[in-house]
């Protein structure tokens, strides 16, 4: 792996009005951010820190092209994580994707409005981008009732008078994901609806270089996080009393510990329960001599996502002939395809092209050959020959995005899964794997 090393941004949260990524050295602040604790890491590691204004103002830029290219009058967002890709402002994230309180409008002359939680407009005014916080986006049955109409009427109104007076003409309108009456007061207003998700996993899939420095440290955070899992499980199972449960909290503490935020799954198991994959964890007590697999889904600082996965053997025992076999061969699937990673492949030609598992383990084989990733699981998915759609993904590579490479073998009726995943930059003359956590070295025959 390339050496990155800091320039500048030294890390040192106990002097100067700033941190090494810019934010304010304050610990009042409202934006949030890394902990001291992933700071002094990322410093022990020589990483660079990304510089976080160059950073907004790099995603504020690529989705204004992205809505003038089209011809569109502005983008207007409900989806939790493109808000937080359009203003880097996050308010109850997880609360808010099942509950849609938020909304951004960013027009296309680059004018951008947020509609928050109406007792917290103040999230989002570190960012200068940020033209005005309003409030009165949430158009959802529970907190508006039988009157969710009127609310939308006033919504859209306003809407329309943003956009009248900062794209002026224009009637088209991408919207990402809206509650139903808000859809249809936007169209009673004359809006022409386009896909905003088009626009924003789009925008979304080539990262800035500050984009990149952020994910780099991230990744760090991430297999730090994971290390202490390891370390945890390696030394309790097997003494009657470790659920899965229990090793995977390990993974949550760690994460939040250094300024992560969530993990979207809960995709930990051990034993027989890891096949068929995508078993979450539970109260089974782990045992030794047995496999633990698990995959992290993890958004971690800067709000990262940092998805990657590994299968481990605990035990004094030497893990079976069919289990090393299975491991090696995963091993050989996302390293082979990886290989394939470089600017200007199309994407169909990474499904042609692709490793194939041994047969027994088709039926189980992972839902894609690879994903894109950078806030989380992003566009694009490179999908196994069989699940193949012809013209949903004909697009080439491009320098700047990431992609997780992944391989999940088990067969039917089988008492394992080995699952593992690579995160990868893609380079201007190929790629670099991100991930350096190391493969379990029983299970690898080693």
């Amino acid at each position: 792996m390339q050496q990155h090393h800091r320039d500048s941004r030294k890390i040192d949260p106990t002097r100067g009005a700033t941190l090494g990524d810019g934010t304010p050295n304050d610990q009042d602040r409202i934006e949030i951010g890394p902990t001291q604790l992933a700071m002094r890491e990322w410093e022990g590691a020589d990483l660079t820190l990304p510089d976080l204004a160059k950073m907004r103002s790099y995603r504020h830029a690529r989705l204004t092209k992205h809505i003038v290219d089209r011809g569109y009058a502005g983008l207007l967002m409900f989806d939790p994580l493109n808000i937080r890709y359009a203003t880097d402002s996050t308010n109850m994230q997880l609360w808010n994707m099942h509950n849609p309180f938020r909304a951004v409008l960013l027009c296309a002359d680059g004018y951008m409005v947020i509609w928050d939680y109406k007792n917290a407009p103040f999230l989002s005014t570190f960012n200068p981008l940020v033209a005005e916080q309003r409030s009165g986006a949430d158009l959802f049955y529970f907190g508006r009732g039988d009157k969710i109409d009127l609310a939308a009427d006033v919504f859209a109104n306003e809407v329309r008078g943003l956009l009248k007076d900062h794209a002026p003409n224009q009637k088209k309108l991408a919207v990402d994901k809206i509650m139903l009456h808000g859809l249809t007061a936007l169209r009673a207003q004359g809006f022409e609806i386009k896909d905003g998700e088009e626009v924003t996993e789009k925008s979304r899939s080539i990262k800035g270089p500050d984009e990149i420095l952020a994910m780099r440290c991230a990744s760090h955070a991430c297999e730090t996080s994971v290390k202490a899992m390891e370390d945890f499980a390696r030394a309790h199972v097997g003494n009657g009393e470790t659920s899965e449960d229990e090793i995977w909290a390990i993974l949550h503490a760690e994460n939040i510990n250094r300024g992560g935020e969530w993990i979207e799954t809960r995709l930990l198991s051990s034993g027989q329960r890891t096949n068929p994959w995508f078993q979450e964890c539970g109260p089974r007590i782990t045992r030794p001599n047995e496999i633990i697999s698990f995959d992290t889904d993890l958004i971690g600082p800067y709000g990262i996502c940092v998805d990657i996965s590994r299968s481990w053997w605990i035990g004094d025992q030497k893990p079976p002939a069919d289990m090393i076999y299975a491991m090696q061969h995963a091993h050989e699937h996302i390293m082979t395809n990886m290989e394939m990673l470089k600017p200007g492949v199309m994407i169909p030609e990474l499904t042609a092209n692709a490793h194939r598992l041994d047969d027994r383990f088709q039926a189980q084989k992972y839902s894609c050959l690879m994903h894109g990733v950078g806030l989380c699981d992003e566009w694009p998915l490179v999908a196994y020959p069989d699940k193949a759609v012809v013209g949903a993904f004909d697009y080439p590579l491009e320098a700047g995005m990431a992609l997780c490479v992944e391989a999940a073998v088990g067969e039917v009726g089988g008492s394992f899964t080995i699952k593992l995943e690579d995160q990868v930059l893609i380079t201007e003359d190929g790629y670099e794997n991100l991930t350096q956590y190391p493969f379990d070295a029983a299970l690898m025959g080693r």
